[in-house]
């Protein structure tokens, strides 16, 4: 008789698409679908989701799943782990039928009420318990700003249920949500209870009576119901975690999971973290906070916007659209350390920079070129200044050790070699994808018994990886320019607002 293979489930629910994960217990991933989540958007700064959408996006995933799978194998199914986008409104009523589309976490139509909250201390109220700034698209000023524009959305409101646990809901019929999620909403990030505090000073108690139960990430949060199964194509009763958000997830998929370790996203935007021992341990008044559920142990991290675009924009700007990537970073490469003396600002986002330092008028720039600059020095300048961005992020978090990196930006071999030599440290890139639905699909082992403990799971489901190690020359090279990036940085930084003025001066010629 043919030995049934073992299979865990990571379902990853992002902003733009769902993706449903298939991993054997070597790690290698037996199946990937994929499906499209439309985002609507509207004059107000609204940016929303239908939830039953996200549902049939996520059902068709899974089916889509289960017959590659099933193509080539005849699959157990031992368990499903769930992850997705944070924050936002998430509204279901009494019977768990939606309320009214989620409202996301880009959404901006509280920006104004944002502002509000920060001059009459609500904003820093909210910092004070969940450790972490307050921006537009957070639950607390999104239910605020919903429930006086809809009174019908108030009077149904019953229950918040952030991405992956409306999927779960349905997956189980249970209603709950781990410590990453809540940090982002109503919890005390130093107790890991809800704040009765800051529910009290936000007067929000008819919100605080829809916060779903706070569980333990790697526990069981339910099982497949009979009619997800029908629907699905799974097992009835397979068992299903309780899981993290996005963030959290990419850390646990890395092996991130001990004190002190630390992992950065190499993407659209970047993302660097780092585990505290607790609350008391953060760092930096600017970072995002989130209770990781494993013990007092918070994840403290900031989600610096220089990231891959830049490389994109310099790409473009130098008419090397057409050139593969393998030939611009052949060049790239060509060029020594110090790109021939010239230093890239990264701050090429139209909306500036959150971290780890806020500033809306921030720029992209050059500096140190002379008429016998080289467009290759152009393009190496832009992935040291990738890297010293990161680097600043990582000094700030105390950051130490070895650095783990996922992430587009990490297929990168330059890249990932240009960031261990400005930080001086090696750089252990993850030679897979899917690291968020790896990591929740290690809960699931644990969730469902099938692993003793995470570090087990964790160790089940690695896959290989590279290592690119710091070069003394090189890195002595950046130190210095290091410190130089910083100082023209921070020289550049009072001409900001006036660079925007100009550039919105000159739009307007050109409309």
């Amino acid at each position: 008789m043919q030995r049934r293979t073992p299979i865990v489930l990571g379902i990853d629910a992002g902003t733009t698409s769902v993706k449903t994960v298939a991993f054997r217990l070597d790690g290698t991933i037996a199946g990937v679908a994929r499906s499209s989540v439309r985002i609507e958007r509207d004059s107000r700064g609204g940016a929303e989701a239908e939830l039953d959408r996200i549902w049939d996006a996520a059902a068709a995933t899974i089916t889509a799943v289960l017959e590659e799978v099933r193509a080539d194998d005849d699959p157990e199914i031992l368990a499903i782990g769930l992850t997705g986008q944070g924050d936002g409104a998430w509204f279901v009523d009494r019977e768990g039928r939606p309320v009214r589309p989620a409202a996301l976490w880009l959404d901006g139509r509280a920006t104004e009420r944002l502002a509000t909250w920060r001059a009459d201390g609500r904003a820093e109220a909210v910092h004070r318990a969940t450790g972490s700034p307050l921006f537009a698209g957070a639950l607390p000023l999104l239910a605020e700003e919903l429930f006086e524009a809809e009174p019908g959305t108030r009077e149904r409101f019953a229950h918040q249920l952030n991405c992956k646990d409306w999927l779960r809901y349905r997956l189980t019929g249970e209603i709950a949500t781990d410590p990453s999620e809540a940090s982002r909403t109503y919890l005390d990030t130093a107790t890991g209870d809800y704040s009765a505090e800051l529910v009290e000073a936000l007067g929000h108690e008819h919100i605080r009576a829809g916060l779903p139960e706070v569980r333990d990430p790697q526990s069981l949060a339910g099982r497949v119901t009979a009619a997800a199964a029908a629907q699905l194509g799974l097992p009835e009763g397979t068992p299903v975690a309780v899981g993290l958000v996005d963030t959290a997830a990419a850390g646990v998929g890395l092996g991130a999971i001990g004190d002190g370790q630390g992992y950065a996203i190499l993407g659209t935007t970047g993302f660097v973290g780092v585990n505290q021992p607790s609350r008391a341990h953060v760092r930096s008044d600017a970072g995002i906070v989130l209770s990781t559920g494993r013990g007092t142990q918070v994840l403290e991290s900031m989600a610096p916007m220089t990231g891959t675009p830049n490389l994109d924009w310099v790409r473009g700007t130098l008419g090397l659209t057409l050139d593969h990537w393998s030939e611009v970073e052949r060049q790239a490469a060509a060029v020594p350390a110090g790109s021939g003396g010239v230093l890239y600002l990264p701050y090429g986002s139209p909306s500036g920079e959150r971290a780890p330092f806020l500033d809306s008028a921030a720029s992209a720039s050059w500096h140190g070129m002379s008429v016998t600059t080289t467009p290759a020095e152009l393009l190496r300048s832009g992935y040291e200044g990738i890297a010293f961005s990161l680097r600043e992020s990582l000094d700030v978090l105390g950051v130490a050790g070895a650095l783990l990196v996922c992430g587009g930006g990490s297929e990168s071999d330059l890249l990932c070699a240009i960031l261990a030599d400005v930080t001086g440290r090696e750089i252990v890139r993850q030679d897979a994808p899917e690291v968020g639905a790896r990591g929740v699909a290690s809960l699931a082992l644990v969730a469902s018994g099938h692993a003793v403990d995470l570090a087990s799971a964790v160790e089940v489901l690695a896959p290989d990886t590279s290592v690119f190690a710091p070069d003394a020359e090189r890195s002595a090279v950046y130190a210095e320019a290091y410190g130089d990036f910083l100082a023209i940085r921070d020289a550049m930084r009072p001409h900001w607002p006036a660079l925007r003025r100009l550039r919105a001066a000159s739009t307007r010629l050109a409309g």
